[in-house]
């Protein structure tokens, strides 16, 4: 008996340690800037926005380096204007998309499975006909080459069919009518989050970011 309760005191006091670690890491890291390249042209406008947790990389929905419509689809969303000039797409936890709209919603078994790397992943794309500058929303100017770059990555992230396709995630749970699923690649954890893959995807195409941030706020201090 003894033995038993001096092992769950270690395992206690390591889980402890990892917690106030993990927790020391969250309000540091995001602190170190990873600063802007310099002197790149200013050929396109991307946007980054917040709805006070999650983290969206806004592109331009057409340009002539690519036509984000011809993957993700109009016809995928509940009804949508194809005049939508935007397009914000986010990573995160297939299941914290799809079975959590609301806070209120979120089951323990969906936060342990996010937590753990324990479910696979999707990408939320939402259209927008116009983008404002807030403090929720920032605009950012980057370069050609700088924006292939944010392509590949986040071409990258989408899971493709074996036509080399987006896959659409059939579902209900839309946020809005101009919104819709798609199956992603990589696993959802404490340490890449949906604000570390925004801020990974800052980091791809030479922006100023964190070194390292699971948080929104890390992000958005770097842009007030």
């Amino acid at each position: 008996m003894k033995k038993t309760l001096k092992t769950i005191g270690k395992v206690l006091l390591a889980l402890i340690g990892f917690i106030l670690i993990y927790a020391l890491c969250t309000y540091l890291l995001p602190k170190i800037t990873i600063s802007k390249e310099a002197d790149t042209k200013q050929d396109y406008t991307i946007y980054i926005i917040t709805n006070g947790v999650h983290t969206d990389v806004v592109v331009p929905t057409k340009t002539k380096e690519i036509d984000w419509s011809k993957e993700v689809k109009y016809t995928n969303a509940k009804s949508l204007d194809s005049a939508s000039e935007y397009l914000a797409m986010g990573w995160g936890d297939k299941g914290f998309y799809l079975e959590t709209p609301n806070w209120s919603d979120l089951k323990a078994s969906v936060a342990f499975k996010a937590a753990f790397a324990l479910s696979t992943t999707a990408i939320h794309a939402t259209y927008h006909s116009k983008m404002v500058e807030s403090k929720t929303c920032r605009k950012i100017l980057i370069s050609r080459d700088q924006y292939l770059r944010l392509i590949k990555y986040i071409q990258d992230s989408f899971k493709k069919d074996a036509n080399n396709h987006f896959i659409n995630i059939k579902t209900n749970a839309n946020y809005s009518n101009s919104d819709a699923f798609y199956e992603a690649n990589g696993k959802y954890n404490i340490f890449k989050t949906c604000n570390t893959w925004a801020n990974d995807a800052l980091k791809a195409c030479g922006q100023k970011c964190c070194f390292w941030t699971p948080f929104d706020k890390g992000i958005f201090e770097k842009y007030e």
